[in-house]
């Protein structure tokens, strides 16, 4: 029961944050400074997703094979190459490099 306390209040939480959008005046919402936070935001907050799966295993830094996927990740990216291909290219590189013990 005590796991569902925090659950609970995050979820209320996160709904009552997405309910007071809809209460936001237009005027705020029109403004040149919002309408690029909003744009941007998405971008940081996924960036750091990415910045914690790929260096954090826990509370340590590690150093592993989930770098040299996140490479072949961005080098793709920067190649525009297609996303399904990024993605599968990543997690290719990963496995057979863990497979071969090039890297753990």
């Amino acid at each position: 029961m005590n796991l569902w306390i925090p659950v609970l209040v995050a979820t209320a939480g996160t709904y009552a944050f997405k309910l007071a959008g809809y209460f936001v005046p237009d005027r705020f919402t029109q403004h040149p400074h919002f309408n690029q936070v909003a744009r941007l935001l998405p971008i940081g907050l996924l960036t750091g997703l990415i910045a914690v799966q790929t260096f954090a295993d826990g509370q340590a830094i590690v150093l592993d094979g989930r770098i040299i996927g996140a490479s072949v990740a961005v080098l793709l990216l920067m190649r525009r190459a297609p996303f399904i291909v990024v993605v599968f290219s990543a997690a290719l590189v990963t496995a057979v490099g863990r497979h071969f013990g090039v890297w753990i």
